[in-house]
């Protein structure tokens, strides 16, 4: 007799979906360095996945159909980190050029309103 807590195939179908398509939402986001999209699509991640773990967990879906999915989904999630780290140097290089434009201007007005008289 079937579990009756066990998700129907099309219940598991429409989790690989709802999984994959939060992955092309994950890509797109990517591709357009759209940080804030990403963090809302981060916080989707876990109660997308659970389910497909749960079902993994009990034998009701094919391991490898899930291990695709979260080896792709491990990838964006490197990319995504490396992108952000090069964002914040990014973002580093150009406060120090700016620190180093207002020392400058500093600079010269203190050198230009102190003249001998």
């Amino acid at each position: 007799m079937a579990d009756p807590q066990a998700p129907s195939s099309s219940e598991l179908q429409i989790h690989l979906d709802s999984l994959d398509e939060l992955m092309a939402e994950l890509g797109c986001a990517l591709r357009d360095q759209d940080w804030d999209a990403l963090v809302r699509l981060n916080e989707q991640i876990k109660p997308r996945v659970e389910p497909l773990m749960t079902s993994l967990e009990a034998g009701q879906v094919d391991p490898e159909l899930v291990r695709a999915r979260l080896e792709e989904l491990r990838q964006f999630m490197d990319a995504a980190g490396e992108g952000a780290t090069r964002a914040k140097a990014e973002a580093e290089q150009a406060l120090k050029g700016v620190n180093r434009n207002r020392s400058a201007a500093k600079a010269y007005q203190n050198v230009s309103t102190t003249r001998p008289k």
